[in-house]
């Protein structure tokens, strides 16, 4: 499969599930998430604030007892409660967004922020002081500018960033495209607002749930790579998202070519036949409130999983939590780092020439 074809799907699945949304009034679940991509389409600013932390990660043999292997107890005590936050401001027009990611590591012994700012043509990511990892003290705390037009021109490619609007819309065709696959009655229920553990200040009309259970995991799986996955191929398709993308067309026929040979069907259905040998999913759901204004105020992910590897018998349970808050939607930002100062920037020659490269 073309990497460059397989990144830009990974791109738009990531933009379809923050895309997964309700709307206002009591609708049935489905046609309420539908309903919401429209609505979340008028979205021209809004503050965000988004949080992922792992709540359980542990290594066992297949009896139940701890794996001892020294390699995969680094593993587990790096990211075991490992957390990431996001707090960011967006605006289409003109079109800026600024965001700092906090990771922790180790239950909090590894710390570090790393600021963001875009504007349609540069980035400016701030450069942290990483633990065990010594960068040149005239290099910390700048922020590093980086050309979305020249890295597209090193990499061959033609600059053409997706507007805000094709964006938008972009990830309200997916969206359907992806949720007509899936039937409501099995996938998609209203839970109570109260029920939703939903954050203080949240006001929530609606809160719509949707989950994939251990009992039709492999019927999911089916679903998305045999009907949902050739309908984003077809939205692709057209010239508007093609162009934006840098994607032709002969790369979307060799795909749904290669997802049509009888290899690559054969393998699949192998891989789905065998699924509950890897992995049990004790909870997987999507939860999305809706204000009264029809936009989407707060997300949250959930999946409790056990992953096993028949050959090793070794068994990996993983618990991820993550959630993301909307406010102050279509209303005027405050930015509180701004686009940075020629002083505060470094170019990456620069950088390098500080690195010794």
């Amino acid at each position: 499969m073309n990497k460059k074809m397989t990144g830009s799907l990974l791109a738009l699945l990531l933009v379809f599930t923050i895309a997964l949304v309700g709307c206002t009034k009591k609708e049935e679940p489905k046609e309420a998430v539908k309903a919401a991509t429209t609505a979340a389409a008028q979205m021209t600013s809004y503050t965000m604030s988004t949080q992922f932390k792992i709540t359980d990660l542990a290594i066992s043999s297949a009896d139940g007892a701890a794996a001892t292997d020294s390699t995969n107890a680094q593993i587990i005590n790096a990211l075991k409660n490992a957390e990431i936050t996001a707090n960011g401001v967006y605006q289409a027009d003109p079109m800026q967004t600024e965001m700092t990611i906090n990771l922790k590591l180790g239950g909090g012994t590894m710390n570090f922020e790393v600021p963001i700012v875009m504007t349609q043509d540069t980035m400016y990511v701030k450069i942290p002081q990483i633990p065990m990892l010594p960068l040149p003290q005239t290099t910390v705390g700048k922020f590093l500018k980086l050309d979305l037009k020249e890295l597209a021109q090193q990499q061959g490619q033609d600059y053409k960033p997706l507007s805000p609007a094709t964006s938008q819309k972009l990830a309200q065709e997916l969206s359907s495209a992806v949720l007509d696959k899936y039937d409501q009655a099995t996938y998609f229920k209203d839970i109570k607002p109260a029920d939703a553990s939903l954050p203080e200040g949240v006001d929530a009309k609606q809160v719509v749930q949707f989950a994939v259970t251990n009992d039709n995991a492999k019927q999911a799986v089916e679903i998305f790579v045999k009907q949902a996955l050739p309908a984003v191929l077809d939205v692709i398709s057209k010239e508007e998202y093609r162009s934006a993308l840098n994607v032709s067309q002969q790369e979307i026929d060799d795909m749904k070519k290669d997802l049509n040979s009888q290899d690559s069907q054969s393998e699949f259905s192998k891989a789905v036949a065998d699924l509950d040998k890897y992995l049990t999913l004790n909870q997987f759901h999507i939860n999305t409130a809706i204000n009264d204004k029809n936009f989407p105020v707060y997300q949250q992910m959930v999946m409790d999983a056990v992953f096993s590897d028949p050959d090793t018998k070794e068994n990996v349970k993983l618990a991820l939590d993550g959630n993301a808050q909307y406010s102050k939607i279509n209303e005027k930002q405050t930015f509180a780092i701004g686009i940075p100062a020629d002083g505060d920037v470094i170019t990456m020659q620069e950088l390098q020439k500080e690195l010794g490269y």
